[in-house]
């Protein structure tokens, strides 16, 4: 218990103190550079799964695919990766970007599929028969329907990125990770819980920011008929 106090007590003064808030090893030097390994991972992410998701939700084909690719990508170690691509093309931030992308499309594929194709295929017949053309029945039917599910895959991947990131500073790049690293190295846990905890609290963040997202784009009904389910 006194080691655990004394680890805490630590961390309490490495995140308080002012040399941790300037210069470009500072929390908020490393954060900007998390925040853009996984911003730009989840964009990317978010294009392919989605496209893929709502194509594949809409027409019924390639749902095999969809889920043997998604579950293979979910089998791929992310560190492995990281160093692989590393190896092959050299330091950069594409091996992260890779790594994290084929981390965060899993998720969002495949409650993307699940959600469009869960929409009541009565609903759909309804839509068409009032003269929606099959955009429209996507786009105006479909994806409203699909919603709930829609953010709970893009609000996994995104904790998934957040908390993945930290590979950045193994290949010697930048993040909150850095923190993590360079702590195990000099053997300052100090360091390395007050890194891991600034990368929780960030999880933590996301995880706040698509609850309130979800309550102002989801309809009212929607959010109650997913809970009970």
């Amino acid at each position: 218990m006194n080691d655990f106090l004394n680890q805490m007590e630590l961390v309490g003064d490495w995140l308080t103190s002012s040399a941790q808030w300037h210069g470009d090893e500072g929390i908020p030097s490393r954060l900007v550079e998390h925040l853009t390994y996984s911003g730009l991972s989840l964009l990317f992410a978010a294009l392919i799964g989605l496209a893929f998701g709502l194509l594949v939700g809409h027409t019924g084909r390639g749902a095999f695919a969809v889920a043997s690719v998604a579950n293979l990508a979910r089998a791929i170690p992310t560190f492995g990766l990281v160093v692989l691509v590393v190896t092959l093309a050299g330091l950069s931030t594409t091996p992260v970007l890779v790594a994290l992308v084929a981390l965060a499309v899993p998720p969002i594929l495949i409650n993307t599929f699940e959600g469009v194709r869960g929409v009541d295929p009565a609903t759909r017949d309804a839509a068409r028969g009032v003269g929606m053309t099959e955009w429209e029945v996507l786009i105006r039917v479909e994806v409203p329907m699909a919603l709930p599910l829609i953010l709970l895959g893009l609000r996994v991947a995104a904790i998934q990125v957040v908390a993945t990131a930290t590979v950045a500073a193994y290949p010697g790049l930048g993040g909150l990770g850095r923190y993590i690293v360079d702590g195990l190295s000099r053997n300052d846990y100090g360091l390395v819980i007050g890194g891991s905890a600034v990368v929780v609290a960030l999880a933590l963040v996301v995880q706040v920011v698509f609850t309130a997202l979800r309550r102002v784009v989801v309809s009212p009904g929607l959010r109650v008929s997913t809970a009970k389910s």
